[in-house]
Formats: C-alpha cells, sequence, structure tokens
C-alpha cells in the first residue's frame, strides 16, 4: 500500500486487525501521523513484518506497534527519540532509524530481542559507550554519517568500536568527525586525545602536582640562592635613588670625591689601619680613601651611606678573607659594588685575596664573589716583606686618577 494518501497510523491498524495470515505490510511513502490518542491500535497478530519509512511519524508512533513484530522500518520519518516503556516489542530483531532526528542511540530495555539497529543519518553528536551493555543481543550497528563531535566524550565510543569486534558496520569510511571545525573531515579511527586531556580527575591531580613541585622548586632556588635577600637590597637600592633624587636633585651628578672606597670585615680592621690606609694614603701620590669609620654620614642609613661612598668612589676595594664572606654587611657591599660594575659598565673592582679562601667557606649567595674570582685578577698580600713593596706599587697604579 505505498504511495498512497493514507494518513491515520491507527486506522490502518484496525483496517488490519481481522487479516488473519497477514504477515507483511508495506506502508511508505504515505502521509501517516500518529496523535497518540488514547484509543489504542489493534494490529493484525500474525503481522512480522512492517515498512512505514517516508511517512510524518513522530515518537508516539512507539506507541501504535503491532505486538509481534519482528522487523521494523521507520527510516526518514521525524522521529527525535525512541520513548522508555511505551514499547513492549519483545520479538522485534531489525528496527531501521535512519534518516530521523535522533540525538542519542536508543536503548533496548523494550527490545530484548533486539539484533540489528540501523541510525544512519541523524543528529547524533556523541554515541554512549555502553551501548552493547545495555544491548546484549545486537551483532550489527549501522551508526555511520552522523554529524559526529570529536571530543573526549567520543574517546570511548571510539575505543568501543575495537572491543565490539566489527558491530559497527560502516566503520571506518562512514564515521567521519562534524565537529570541531578544525577536524572535520577527519575519521574516526584517527582521532585520538591523551588520557590527560580527558581524563578531568588526572588532569587536576597532574595540575597539582605540578604546581606543588613548581613551588618547592622555586622555594628551593629562593633559599638557596637567597633570592629574598637579594629582592630586600634591590628594594634598598631604588628606595635609596629615589630619596636621592627627591631630596637633592642637583646632587644627582655626584663627582668623585675618593680614589678607592675599602669594604672589609671587622676582625680584618688592624691589617687595614696598620697596613693598607698607612701605605696607601701616605708617601707619593695622596691617595683618599673611603673608610665607613670616618666617611659614613650620620643620621643617614647603612645602606645609603654604602651606596653614597660607593659612587663617589673610583674604584672599591674589597679585602677578600674567610672573616669577609661571614659579614652581613660586607655583602651589602659587595652586591651594591657589583651593581654599579654592571650598571656603568665600569672596571671599578679591585679584589685583595688577604687570607685564602677555600671554595667551600664561601656562602651559597656569594656565587658573585665566586665568579669574581674566577674571571678577575685579584691582589694576593704576600706573606714575604721583599715582595710587598710591588704589591703596594701595583694597588696604587690600579686606582691612580686625577680626582
Amino acid at each position: 500500500l505505498q504511495r498512497n494518501k493514507f494518513e491515520s497510523l491507527r486506522r490502518v491498524s484496525f483496517m488490519t486487525s481481522l487479516m488473519k495470515s497477514l504477515k507483511y505490510l508495506d506502508m511508505s511513502n504515505n502521509l501517516l501521523r500518529h496523535d497518540g490518542a488514547d484509543v489504542q491500535c489493534q494490529w493484525a497478530e500474525s503481522l512480522t513484518e512492517l515498512d512505514l519509512s517516508s511517512n510524518q511519524l513522530t515518537d508516539s508512533v512507539f506507541e501504535c506497534l503491532p505486538v509481534n513484530i519482528k522487523k521494523l522500518d521507520l527510516q526518514n520519518n521525524q522521529i527525535t527519540s525512541v520513548p522508555r516503556g511505551t514499547a513492549e516489542l519483545k520479538s522485534l530483531k531489525e528496527l531501521n532509524l535512519a534518516s530521523n532526528r535522533l540525538a542519542d542511540l536508543p536503548v533496548c530495555s523494550g527490545f530484548t530481542s533486539l539484533e540489528f539497529l540501523n541510525v544512519e543519518m541523524n543528529s547524533i553528536l556523541t554515541p554512549p559507550a555502553d551501548f552493547f551493555q545495555s544491548c546484549p543481543r545486537v551483532r550489527e550497528l549501522q551508526a555511520g554519517q552522523n554529524p559526529f563531535k570529536c571530543s573526549c566524550d567520543l574517546q570511548d565510543f571510539i575505543r568501543l568500536e575495537r572491543q565490539s569486534g566489527g558491530k559497527l558496520a560502516g566503520w571506518p569510511v562512514a564515521y567521519v568527525c562534524e565537529y570541531p571545525e578544525n577536524l572535520r573531515g577527519t575519521q574516526l579511527k584517527d582521532f585520538h586525545l591523551s588520557e590527560l586531556a580527558c581524563n578531568t580527575t588526572l588532569l587536576l591531580v597532574t595540575a597539582l602536582l605540578l604546581t606543588l613541585v613548581l613551588v618547592a622548586v622555586v622555594a628551593f632556588l629562593c633559599i638557596y640562592l637567597d633570592v629574598p635577600w637579594y629582592v630586600r637590597m634591590m628594594w634598598q637600592w631604588t628606595q635609596t635613588k629615589r630619596r636621592a633624587r627627591h631630596n637633592h636633585p642637583e646632587e644627582q651628578e655626584t663627582a668623585l670625591q675618593f680614589h678607592a672606597f675599602i669594604s672589609y670585615s671587622e676582625h680584618d680592621s688592624l691589617w687595614v689601619k696598620n697596613e693598607l690606609i698607612p701605605n696607601l694614603e701616605k708617601g707619593e701620590g695622596c691617595v683618599q680613601l673611603c673608610q665607613h669609620e670616618r666617611n659614613f654620614i650620620p643620621g643617614k642609613s647603612i645602606v645609603e651611606n654604602i651606596i653614597n661612598c660607593i659612587e663617589q668612589s673610583y674604584r672599591s676595594i674589597f679585602v677578600l678573607s674567610p672573616n669577609f664572606v661571614q659579614s652581613e654587611w660586607c655583602h651589602y657591599e659587595l652586591y651594591f659594588a657589583h651593581h654599579k660594575l654592571f650598571s656603568e659598565n665600569s672596571n671599578s673592582l679591585i679584589l685583595i685575596l688577604l687570607e685564602p679562601i677555600p671554595p667551600y667557606v664561601i656562602p651559597a649567595r656569594y656565587h658573585k664573589l665566586k665568579a669574581l674570582m674566577a674571571k678577575r685578577t685579584y691582589l694576593e698580600w704576600p706573606k714575604e716583606r721583599s715582595k710587598r713593596a710591588l704589591f703596594w706599587a701595583n694597588l696604587r697604579a690600579a686606582i691612580s686618577i686625577n680626582l
């Protein structure tokens, strides 16, 4: 009875109710509808094959189907879903729902004998991965030519194909990504995402672990390299420079007042006062030295005095010894002098090795001192008196300048 103008599916069912031997009925390409009225449909009990393709049927069609049907064709209708509990078709083996408006695969709660299902050319974006578990008797599923959305949710369905043993008909040609735009045309078998990208829990745990490791590494480096100390010193430097510009703008271009600023540990002060200062400030070529005990200006902070003395001195002399590396203030002075060395691109540092310094004695934050001692020539205080005249001559030559 195909290609006629039948409109009411319920009336058609009543027409067949007295046909005791009817097994196959083709009602395709008609105008059939079913409004879901309370009046039950009455089909011939012998009917096992029914073709209702290319009509105007919706989800309510499952309320008006032959109970003993084995093969049902509903393709090219307007079905959006298969309602649960509306149809108990326990004999149904083949169901064709191609070219409808399905957004998901139907469940087999009412189709316990279903073996073949066709849902091609619907609107299925992400088929569920547990389909074959809910429909254990299905031997073949045709789900190709749907607008698949290739995302993490589709990974399980792709994995399902490998586990199903060839139950997906048309694989892999008919299974192609439609969304997102950059993956359009990619076959599902070629679409892969890492487990980390799809497992939210694993991603959060990994991100948390990486964050903790990063924080631990940064904290270790900060402690090992004494980063907070350098930050504090940089802050002191900028604050001192800002105050100097604000309070005495006319003194920004300060002329050199000293030949050299002396940095030393208090434990080495006797050598500085008895040897270094007398030999440089007396005799030929008077040398003007900046020493904290006599040249620091009262009322200013120690850090500000250090910075001013270094900037007003042509050179900075560092008297190195194991005592020097244990002195906090010596480290400040070395830091600011080193800052001046790079900011002005000058050759202002003079290192005097008063006593040998074993490498293991130098703290980790003195890496600049290690680098300076490795790259720059330093003067070593000779123990033999006969060599000291040459030592003083070399030192005077290094700081010789007309202020």
